[in-house]
């Protein structure tokens, strides 16, 4: 569903070919395979991204991007690195998320949610290179795409290449999650709170645009989806088992997780039109925002005898640019109130609302992502598809704060290693594209590994 992406600004500084030569020829595609490899397969399920951020660390140090390292906690370190800002000129800042989706490797919790022959699956934690394609979800979510831009950046240095504005690159925790719910609460179970959003307020940055490196089959957007989970409670009688009586209507059962039928039925019903009616189209993206529910809870599977009380739903709702957590929380009501039963309640449990670039503002940026796809794959820049549009991405974060950015990057799935290269190139000429090139002898940064203290 990608198509072609309008656009009608103009970058700041013009790329040419003999850019593109001296970047492509800066760029090992060997050296960006194995940081890739040896990045993606260091563990880094969400709440343990100590190992991977304190990587990230020492390759920017190693080679002299002046790393610094901030966070909320000392095992959850955002990275943030330097390069250029060498003459007046506009800043762009990278990131990427060190955090990959995967169960939570906490055997009770696991076996509540997934199968056995899931949870042996090797590509939550491994990253290799077979056929030619490159396995594992720490690479396509989201390592590959960080040293995509962490090879861009030594691409610019390899070639001599003085950037006028500042770039920074930055690694974060948490974009995956999770969120602290009930039980599992305070500052351990902080996600994205703790990542590019603590970043922006307290890593010292400043950028005019953002890039969200992330796979995107080389497409772009610039429209984020937000989320909100609901805990829909339903209330019932404790009864003594040898007591019960049956009743006819199954939504008078005393214990309400016999009411869940009709409940779920209704919540899939209106769930099914929940896309159509919320579709969301601009310049930037399409977001189509989608429902599930992620998890039932009820009574307690060792104090048996009398049923339970009450039964929680816990129930997800996506949310596109121009819409609100109470829009949905007043439909869900109302829907609950058409079920003859004794009480409900219904409480949002996170909301993070969606967010979109100014088409004006964003412009630049995207010309110059688009004048770098063109040169590097030698055809125009795509619209990412849809499901790109339709996901939390970090960019929310810099476009929620007014800092206009989009999120574009290599394949998502099986990328290869010279997919790898080409967004790299895409990344570098980019960065020279939005920061512009200094002028001759006010480069501070010339190419020279540099070695220093590390903090961690």
């Amino acid at each position: 569903m990608a198509d072609l992406l309008k656009i009608e600004g103009k970058a700041p500084y013009q790329v040419t070919d003999e850019d593109r030569a001296a970047l492509e020829a800066a760029i090992d595609e060997d050296e960006l395979c194995n940081l890739a490899l040896e990045l993606g397969n260091i563990p880094s399920p969400s709440r343990n991204e100590a190992a991977a951020s304190k990587y990230v660390f020492d390759w920017m140090q190693r080679e002299g991007f002046s790393p610094r390292s901030v966070g909320a906690t000392p095992e959850r370190q955002n990275v943030i690195g330097e390069y250029g800002g060498d003459a007046p000129g506009a800043n762009l800042l990278f990131t990427a998320h060190l955090d990959t989706e995967a169960p939570t490797y906490e055997p009770d919790l696991d076996f509540a949610k997934y199968r056995p022959e899931t949870l042996a699956n090797r590509e939550w934690l491994e990253c290799w290179l077979e056929d030619g394609k490159l396995f594992g979800y720490p690479i396509a979510n989201d390592r590959g795409p960080m040293s995509c831009f962490m090879i861009a950046a030594k691409a610019l240095r390899k070639a001599n290449i003085p950037l006028a504005g500042k770039l920074y690159l930055t690694a974060c925790p948490g974009e995956i999650g999770p969120e602290p719910i009930e039980d599992r609460r305070g500052v351990d179970y902080l996600g994205k709170d703790i990542g590019a959003h603590y970043l922006f307020h307290h890593g010292g940055v400043a950028p005019d645009y953002a890039i969200a490196a992330e796979g995107c089959d080389f497409g772009l957007t610039w429209v984020g989806c937000g989320y909100v989970v609901f805990r829909i409670r339903i209330f019932g009688q404790g009864i003594f088992t040898p007591i019960l009586d049956y009743p006819d209507d199954i939504l008078q059962h005393p214990n309400p997780v016999y009411r869940l039928g009709p409940i779920i039925e209704a919540l899939h019903k209106w769930g099914k039109t929940y896309p159509e009616r919320n579709y969301y189209e601009s310049a930037g993206g399409i977001s189509v925002p989608k429902t599930q529910i992620d998890s039932i809870k009820a009574g307690v599977p060792y104090s048996f005898g009398t049923g339970t009380e009450v039964v929680s739903i816990y129930f997800e709702a996506g949310l596109t640019p121009k819409q609100k957590a109470a829009d949905v929380l007043h439909e869900l009501t109302a829907l609950m109130r058409g079920f003859d039963i004794e009480g409900f309640e219904i409480e949002p449990m996170v909301v993070r609302h969606g967010f979109e670039a100014d088409a004006t503002d964003v412009a630049p940026l995207v010309a110059a992502v688009g004048a770098a796809t063109e040169l590097t794959l030698r055809e125009p820049l795509q619209r990412a598809n849809p499901v790109y549009s339709s996901m939390w991405r970090d960019q929310n974060v810099f476009n929620m704060h007014r800092i206009p950015a989009v999120t574009t990057g290599m394949p998502r799935w099986r990328p290869t290693p010279a997919d790898l290269a080409k967004s790299a190139l895409i990344y570098a000429l980019t960065a020279l594209s939005v920061c512009g090139r200094a002028p001759e002898g006010a480069s501070r940064t010339a190419y020279k590994p540099v070695y220093g203290d590390n903090p961690f």
